[in-house]
C-alpha cells in the first residue's frame, strides 16, 4: 500500500497547525442565540452511548462506523444550531473532539487518510475550544503518527515536539515520548541515537508516574506498549537482539481485549525475526498477525504484513513461508 495515497494536508501545514496550537490560548465558546434548546439528559445519552461504542471489543468496532458518524453529525448540528448553557456547550465540544478522534482512527485503519486527517483536525479545534490541552496534545500525536506512517518523520517529530510543550498528564506524555522515539529512530540518522534513548527513558518515567487518573484517549497505555515501541525503536537503531526481546515481552504483556494492537505487535515481531534472519518464527508471527487482522477487519494491520512479504521471498522454502505467501495471496 502507498502510505501517501489520498493524503492532502502538507507537512508544512501540519507543523504550522501544531505551532499555532502550542502558543495560542483556548478559543472562547461560541453561543448560539437561536435554535432549539438542548437538554442535559440528551447530552448525557450521547456521552454514554459514545463511550459504549468506543469501548466495544476490537472485533465489533468494524460494525460501528455508521453509528459513530451519526453521533458526530448530531453533536456537530447541536453545536452549530442548538441553544444551551456554557457548561453543556463545553461538554458538547469535548464529546465532538472524542468522536472525531474515534472516527479518524476508523478512517485511518481503513486507509482513508484524507478523511482521517480532516477528523483529527476537527477534533483538535474542538479540544482547543474546550480548553483541553492534554487531548489537544494527543490529537497532534495522532496526526504525527499518520505522518510517520507515510514516512514523513521530519513532520512527525516537529508535531510531537510542539505537542509535548502543553501536555501535562503523565500517561499522555508517555505516549507522545514513545511516538517521538519511534519517529526519530525511523529517520535512520545515527546522530539521533541519544535523542531516541532520551525519549524512551522519559516515556518509562512518565508511565511509572501515571496513576489511574488518565484521559480516556490514552488510558490504554501500558508496559506492553512501552516494551514493544522501545523494541521497535531499538530495531531501527540496529540493536536487534534487545529489540526482539522487548517486542516479545510486550506481546506477552498485552491484554486480550486489544486484538488490533496484538496484530500490530505480531507484525513487529515478524520483522524483528527477519532482521535476525530467522524466517520460520517470522512466518509464524506474520501468519498470526494476518489471520487476526482479517478476523477483526483491520486493513491497516493487513498492510503491515503485506509490507513484509518481499522480505520472505529469499526464504520461499523455509517452514511456514509458502503457507504465509499463499494465505496473503488468498
Amino acid at each position: 500500500m502507498d502510505r501517501r495515497t489520498f493524503f492532502t494536508i502538507s507537512g508544512a501545514a501540519l507543523s504550522a497547525l501544531a505551532a499555532d496550537w502550542a502558543v495560542g490560548p483556548a478559543s472562547a465558546l461560541t453561543q448560539a442565540h437561536d435554535g432549539k434548546p438542548i437538554g442535559e439528559d440528551f447530552v448525557a445519552f450521547l456521552e454514554t452511548s459514545t463511550q459504549h461504542l468506543a469501548t466495544l471489543p476490537t472485533e465489533q468496532r468494524q460494525h460501528t462506523t455508521m453509528l459513530l458518524d451519526a453521533h458526530l453529525s448530531t453533536v456537530t448540528e447541536l453545536l452549530e444550531h442548538g441553544r444551551c448553557s456554557p457548561a453543556v456547550r463545553l461538554r458538547l465540544h469535548t464529546l465532538a473532539a472524542s468522536l472525531s478522534q474515534t472516527v479518524a482512527w476508523h478512517r485511518f485503519d481503513l486507509g482513508s487518510h484524507t478523511h482521517a486527517s480532516q477528523n483529527w483536525v476537527a477534533a483538535l479545534h474542538n479540544a482547543h475550544a474546550a480548553g483541553d490541552h492534554d487531548m489537544g496534545a494527543g490529537l497532534l500525536g495522532d496526526l504525527a503518527y499518520q505522518a510517520a506512517w507515510r514516512r514523513d518523520h521530519t513532520t512527525a517529530a516537529s508535531i510531537l515536539n510542539h505537542a509535548l510543550t502543553r501536555a501535562h498528564n503523565p500517561a499522555a506524555r508517555c505516549l507522545l515520548q514513545l511516538r517521538l522515539a519511534r519517529t526519530l529512530a525511523a529517520r535512520g540518522d545515527r546522530g539521533e541515537r541519544r535523542s531516541v534513548l532520551r525519549a524512551l527513558a522519559a516515556a518509562e518515567k512518565h508511565l511509572n508516574d501515571a496513576g489511574a487518573d488518565r484521559p480516556a484517549w490514552c488510558a490504554w497505555v501500558s508496559a506492553a506498549d512501552l516494551a514493544v515501541d522501545s523494541g521497535q525503536a531499538l530495531l531501527d537503531l540496529g540493536d536487534t537482539a534487545r529489540a526482539h526481546q522487548l517486542i516479545t515481552e510486550g506481546e506477552r504483556l498485552l491484554p486480550t481485549a486489544r486484538d488490533k494492537t496484538k496484530s500490530v505487535f505480531h507484525a513487529y515481531r515478524a520483522a524483528s525475526h527477519l532482521d535476525l534472519k530467522e524466517p520460520e518464527p517470522a512466518a509464524a508471527a506474520a501468519t498470526q498477525s494476518l489471520l487476526l487482522a482479517r478476523r477483526i477487519g483491520a486493513p491497516r494491520c493487513v498492510s503491515l504484513v503485506n509490507d513484509l512479504l518481499p522480505r520472505f521471498q529469499p526464504y520461499a522454502r523455509a517452514q511456514g513461508v509458502p503457507e504465509l505467501l499463499q494465505l496473503a495471496a488468498a
